[in-house]
């Protein structure tokens, strides 16, 4: 019952900075983080029953295909920040405040990857996987993205560079699929 609460825990890190992303933003308001992260349980619970579901005809083993696709995820991460940013500096790009689409945008892809992690952790903890998965990750999301919104309305959270967000957000991923790989393999 401990590893699913500890994976929630560990692969929601990347909430930590979206939400401090969005607090940067001078027109995101609190209410558009708890909605974002309200439809976002939703999405997890949604992801665990299907998880439960698809688990059955998954032939292979789960925690390999689990494994190897956070540690793709995470790598992918971190490669496309570095990728746009250098097209950004090519180009001349300036970085303007955020619209209220773009604040939606953000909150449907958290709660999509959030689905996806949810997923992927009843995969690798089934046939004993719990309902607490859902509810960690979810909540996780929240807690971690409220307290860094929080913390960006400060002075302090506005000398974070944008590429440690995302190179900490990769690394949980990469760490995460690098749990699931040593479960498979008894480490």
């Amino acid at each position: 019952m401990f590893m699913p609460v500890l994976s929630g825990l560990i692969v929601s890190v990347d909430a930590f900075f979206i939400g401090l992303s969005l607090g940067l933003q001078k027109n995101c308001k609190f209410l558009y983080l708890a909605t974002i992260n309200g439809f976002l349980l939703g999405l997890c619970v949604l992801g665990f029953l299907l998880a439960g579901h698809i688990y059955e005809f998954i032939s292979i083993d789960t925690d390999i295909v689990v494994g190897f696709m956070f540690i793709s995820l995470g790598l992918w991460y971190i490669a496309h920040y570095f990728v746009s940013e250098y097209i950004k500096r090519r180009k001349g790009c300036i970085q303007e405040n955020t619209s209220r689409k773009t604040i939606v945008l953000v909150g449907l892809v958290m709660s999509v990857e959030a689905m996806l992690i949810t997923m992927g952790i009843t995969f690798i903890f089934s046939p004993g996987a719990t309902f607490l998965i859902p509810l960690t990750v979810a909540f996780a999301h929240f807690a971690y993205s409220a307290l860094s919104f929080h913390l960006a309305r400060t002075r302090r959270a506005r000398r974070i560079s944008p590429v440690v967000s995302h190179v900490v957000s990769g690394v949980a991923l990469i760490v995460y699929g690098l749990m699931a790989l040593f479960v498979e393999l008894g480490i």
